[in-house]
């Protein structure tokens, strides 16, 4: 594998004989992602959905008739798949991965 220098920014990469060019945008699973993207807003509007989503659930996960382990498949296949949705993606620092883990503690 070997990376040619073109005009300016681009950076092109060659393996056998396959050449790969540079990608100002690439989207995956409906995020865009750039070389000067920040997951920090996208982790922002996946909290906040995953907080609006809790609270339309809040009254059945706080049913003393539902079995714990029915308020877990819930949470987990519910709210926690809302939060993380496009998670594969983020490159996550210290504190957004404090922001995620507060959220899951405070559910």
């Amino acid at each position: 594998m070997s990376r040619d220098q073109n005009a300016g920014q681009n950076l092109n990469m060659k393996s056998d004989n396959s050449s790969f060019e540079r990608a100002e945008q690439f989207k995956c699973l409906s995020t865009a992602l750039t070389a000067h993207s920040s997951v920090q807003e996208e982790i922002k509007s996946n909290l906040k959905s995953g907080n609006s989503c809790y609270h339309s659930v809040q009254n059945v996960l706080s049913s003393s008739l539902l079995p714990k382990i029915m308020k877990m498949k819930i949470y987990s296949t519910v709210i926690l798949c809302v939060v993380l949705y496009g998670c594969d993606t983020w490159s996550v620092t210290v504190t957004e991965e404090r922001r995620l883990r507060a959220f899951q503690n405070r559910c």
